[in-house]
C-alpha cells in the first residue's frame, strides 16, 4: 500500500496540496474524515472530538504514551479512548487504500508503514494572507491576531508530535520532503510533486 502523510503549518496551504495530491496521485484522501470516523462511532459532536484531540490531548496523556502505546485502565481518561480510536482509524484507512493523511502524527503512527512524509510551511507573511482570504463571513482578524492564531496552532500541532516522536516537528530529519509553498501556485506544484512521489515509490519497491 503507498501511503503519504502530509505534516503542515497553519496556513500554508497543506490541506490543498493534500486534496490536489491525492488528485493526481488517484489515492484516498483523509482528513477531517478522520474526526467523523471518531465522532460517528462514539456519537459525539465533530467539534468535541477536534477539540479534545487537538488540546486537550497532552494535558491528560504522559508524553511516554504515544512511544511505547503502552496504558492502563486508570490513564483511560475520554480523550484517551478518543486517541487510541484515532491511531486505529489512522492504521485501518492506511490498510485499506493507497492514500494521502494530513495531520495527526500520521507519519509516526505509520511508521511501520514506512510512509511518504511531507511537510508543508511557508513565511509568516504568506501564511497570515492565506488565513485572511479563507477566513469566514463572521471572522474579522487582524493581520496581528491571525498570526497570534497561527503562531499558536502551530505550538499545539508541535506539542501534539511530541508525544509521538523524538524528532521535532517541521525538523527535515523526520521528512522524505519539506515543501515552501511561500510565492508558490500550489496547483502549479502538484504536476511534479505527484511524480516525485510516484518516482520514490516505484524505487523502494526495487
Amino acid at each position: 500500500m503507498s501511503i503519504v502523510t502530509i505534516s503542515r503549518e497553519f496556513g500554508s496551504g497543506g490541506r490543498e496540496v493534500g486534496k490536489r495530491l491525492a488528485d493526481a496521485l488517484g489515492y484516498a484522501y483523509y482528513d477531517r474524515e478522520i474526526v467523523t470516523a471518531i465522532a460517528q462511532k462514539n456519537r459525539l459532536d465533530e467539534d468535541y472530538v477536534a477539540s479534545a484531540l487537538s488540546r486537550g490531548m497532552y494535558r491528560n496523556i504522559p508524553l511516554h504514551f504515544g512511544r511505547t502505546f503502552t496504558y492502563s485502565a486508570a490513564m483511560m481518561t475520554d480523550t484517551t479512548n478518543l486517541f487510541v480510536e484515532q491511531h486505529r482509524i489512522i492504521r485501518e484507512l492506511a490498510a485499506n487504500d493507497n492514500c494521502i493523511i494530513v495531520g495527526r502524527a500520521a507519519g509516526v503512527i505509520l511508521r511501520e508503514q514506512d510512509p511518504f512524509k511531507l511537510f508543508v510551511h511557508a513565511d509568516m507573511a504568506s501564511k497570515v494572507k492565506r488565513c485572511q482570504a479563507r477566513a469566514g463571513e463572521d471572522e474579522h482578524f487582524t493581520d496581528r491576531e491571525m498570526e497570534r492564531r497561527i503562531k499558536k496552532i502551530d505550538s499545539e500541532r508541535a506539542r501534539y508530535h511530541e508525544l509521538f516522536s523524538g524528532i521535532d516537528w517541521g525538523d527535515k530529519a523526520g521528512y522524505h520532503l519539506c515543501l515552501n509553498t511561500t510565492g508558490a501556485e500550489i496547483k502549479a506544484v502538484i504536476p511534479s510533486l505527484a511524480e516525485y512521489i510516484r518516482c520514490w515509490f516505484e524505487n523502494k519497491e526495487k
